[in-house]
């Protein structure tokens, strides 16, 4: 008669190994947890600021933070001849352009960075759209988002004149030695008509991306615990 005998054992350098993998998993899965958290608040933010009554934003510079996702109001002057094409936006399955420009606040040497809409880039790409700009005093009303823009581009030149592959704040200001607030600012309003749309898209949270991470993580902590204790299970058969 051969019984099957199971031994434990426990060898010092993969079970140090192990605990360690399995400890970091973990600590990865709670960090997506976290994560998730903090995009289902920003996303909350975003809603609640949403149904608000535009601000009125200060003449002075202000902090990113305490204005994000909010809806302003600005008072103040295009400069046309600074605005950036923003390449490689795509509405409803057609490239263009988003139309940015600088607006200079009434009674203050500060500027705000307006997203003014998308517009088409038409069949010849060598020939920029002409976008008319209101010279007068105007009012805006938009949405406060951060200044950082990336868009999927096959050059790692960030910009050629007036067409911009990504956008950074620092270097735009630096480039023109004007003084912006730190956010870039979605126009919500209509102005003189220009054939600009201004729909834009309502951002998902993005939690569910990290969930899924989270989850991901759990399970190899959970597959890394199962192998451990399969390799080491010491089988003998006795006769």
């Amino acid at each position: 008669m051969q019984i099957l005998n199971q031994r434990f054992r426990l060898p010092l350098w993969p079970t140090l190994a192990a605990i360690l993998a399995i400890i970091l998993f973990i600590k990865l899965g709670f960090w997506q947890l976290s994560r998730a958290e903090e995009k289902e608040a920003s996303f909350a933010l975003l809603e609640h600021y949403a149904k608000q009554i535009p601000v009125t934003l200060p003449e002075s510079l202000v902090k990113l933070d305490d204005y994000l996702y909010n809806r302003v109001e600005i008072r103040g002057f295009f400069e046309s001849d600074r605005t950036i094409y923003l390449d490689n936006k795509i509405y409803e399955g057609i490239a263009g352009y988003h139309i940015l420009t600088p607006l200079r606040q009434i009674n203050s040497t500060n500027y705000v960075l307006v997203n003014r809409g998308w517009i088409s880039g038409g069949k010849d790409r060598s020939s920029l759209p002409i976008i008319p700009t209101p010279d007068e005093l105007i009012t805006i009303t938009g949405v406060v988002v951060s200044p950082a823009i990336r868009t999927w581009s096959l050059s790692d030149k960030q910009f050629t004149g007036k067409v911009w592959q990504n956008f950074s704040l620092d270097s735009y200001q630096n480039l023109t030695g004007l003084t912006f607030q730190p956010f870039l600012l979605l126009q919500q309003n209509e102005t003189r008509s220009d054939g600009l749309i201004r729909q834009w898209e309502k951002p998902d949270s993005g939690s569910a991306k990290n969930m899924g991470y989270a989850f991901q993580w759990f399970a190899l902590a959970a597959v890394t615990f199962i192998i451990y204790i399969v390799l080491n299970v010491k089988r003998k058969i006795i006769t």
